[in-house]
């Protein structure tokens, strides 16, 4: 889920897909554990952590939605294989020139190929640029950058190694009958697609597609919720289930993708690799995002990807990039407040439910993360609640950090209101690192030591982007974290400096 774009949420996700199993030419796709690694976080784990994490809980493929230099940096030499993104915001400039193609490439790809040995497999170019959200913005500049993306790729003899994909939406595609089996383009962009993916099959790349059930049931309250999940071993299909041919379809998933392999089909494209590029389910932020749905949705799209389990129409999984590896407090909440939340996860690395692996193995943690110092900044006890200053120290303190779990529903929801002051006022004092100055609500507030977490709501702190064990990386990785720890200082100078200003 992008930079897991701000209108995803607007997704139309088909309920629907194929019929008969069919053979295909497709390449196959190297089995193995992917995710997506988003990077907007006030306090990002460490790069070296983050992938020692993945390698801990056998991931060997990621992609990136931008060319991150830390993340990149940390992956030299991991083994893992990557996908860099090319945002949308540089599609016409890369789309216009062939020498602003053959600099994206030489900086972003040459360089962490040759001098840092990053094995980047993939670029994304542009991420759902056909979203109908976005009223056409980026289709006349998407495949001539993809054309250009992949002749500076030949220039610097890359080609065989990095092959070019295109993430889109599930929007791309219909059904106009509700069977998979009936799947097409989306009339206002078939020939588009034709050509696109014409040119990345003649050019050895891949088809990416992102397909979000939890996005189909958020957005629509008559959505069939058991729809939304993969059914469990022996339990009856949901009434839902779409009878397509002699093919039930029991969940939106396989329904969804399959529509995409007939639309391919019925074009003469059938034969073009399609990865999953973002799939997941949140557990924050929604009346639907908490951590037994994520843990349901997420565990039967495991128990798939090791067994190998693939739909009627393409029978061997995919790959599928997982949305996502860690949750982001600082992404663009225009979607929902659940955008900050996909993580499988938290912030610091930490598990958010039991997730079995192969051989019923749990993911395990992240090792050698520092913190900062166990205190919260809370509403005074002798404080009101409904003190007249509070209301507007509460939408400053918000306004600077991520409040999200404080909605209705979710983690943090029921709260009393002086907890909700407090949550917030906490949020700011860890997004500042923890600077006296950042609990100074014009007196409203206060320094404890005692964790003031209730139920499922926790009361954070922070990762010390400063502090932290490295997991055997050269000099250059604590370098990378020094970074990151000045580039957050400068940040909380600013809030600061805000806070003090305010009051």
């Amino acid at each position: 889920m992008s930079s897991c774009t701000a209108l995803r949420a607007l997704a139309v996700l088909v309920w629907v897909a194929a019929a008969y199993p069919v053979v295909f030419r497709a390449r196959p796709v190297q089995a193995g554990l992917a995710v997506n690694w988003g990077t907007r976080a006030l306090h990002p784990l460490p790069g070296d952590i983050t992938v020692r994490l993945l390698r801990d809980n056998g991931f060997d493929k990621v992609k990136l939605f931008e060319a991150d230099p830390p993340a990149l940096r940390a992956l030299a030499h991991s083994g893992i294989q990557v996908m860099i993104g090319l945002p949308n915001d540089l599609l016409a400039g890369v789309a216009g020139s062939m020498n602003a193609a053959e600099q994206w490439v030489l900086q972003n790809v040459s360089n962490y190929v040759s001098r840092y040995g990053v094995d980047i497999r993939y670029v994304a170019v542009g991420n759902e640029p056909f979203l109908k959200s976005y009223k056409g913005k980026f289709e006349s500049a998407t495949l001539p950058a993809v054309q250009n993306v992949q002749a500076a790729l030949v220039k610097a003899g890359l080609a065989r190694q990095v092959r070019v994909t295109v993430p889109l939406n599930a929007d791309v595609y219909e059904s106009p009958d509700g069977k998979p089996s009936s799947g097409d383009f989306r009339p206002d962009i078939s020939g588009l697609m034709v050509s696109l993916v014409r040119f990345l099959l003649d050019n050895g790349g891949i088809l990416a597609i992102n397909i979000y059930p939890f996005l189909s049931l958020d957005a629509d309250p008559n959505f069939p919720v058991d729809y939304a999940f993969f059914p469990s071993p022996g339990a009856p299909p949901s009434q839902a289930s779409v009878q397509d041919g002699n093919v039930l379809y029991t969940n939106v998933f396989d329904a969804n993708y399959d529509t995409l392999i007939a639309a391919l089909e019925k074009h003469g494209l059938g034969s073009i690799p399609v990865v999953v590029g973002e799939i997941g389910w949140p557990t924050d932020g929604s009346k639907y995002a908490n951590a037994a749905s994520a843990h349901k949705f997420n565990q039967g799209l495991f128990d798939r990807i090791v067994a190998g389990k693939g739909t009627p129409r393409r029978p061997q999984m995919p790959d599928v990039y997982v949305f996502a590896l860690l949750d982001e407090d600082n992404k663009s909440v225009d979607p929902g407040n659940f955008e900050r939340h996909w993580g499988i996860f938290n912030y610091d690395g930490s598990p958010k439910y039991r997730l079995s692996l192969a051989g019923g193995r749990p993911i395990v943690p992240a090792k050698g993360v520092r913190y900062l110092s166990k205190q919260w900044c809370v509403l005074r006890p002798d404080a009101s609640p409904a003190d007249p200053a509070v209301a507007g120290a509460v939408q400053y303190a918000c306004e600077y950090s991520d409040c999200t779990s404080l909605g209705a529903g979710s983690s943090c929801g029921g709260l009393d209101a002086r907890g909700n002051v407090s949550y917030a006022f906490n949020q700011f004092f860890q997004a500042a690192n923890q600077q006296r100055a950042a609990c100074s609500f014009n007196n409203l507030s206060t320094i404890v030591t005692t964790d003031p977490s209730q139920g499922t709501c926790r009361f954070e702190i922070m990762i010390d982007t400063g502090r932290h064990e490295l997991t055997g990386k050269s000099s250059a990785a604590g370098a990378r974290v020094g970074s990151s720890g000045s580039w957050s200082a400068m940040l909380v100078l600013g809030l600061v400096g805000l806070a003090v200003a305010a009051w």
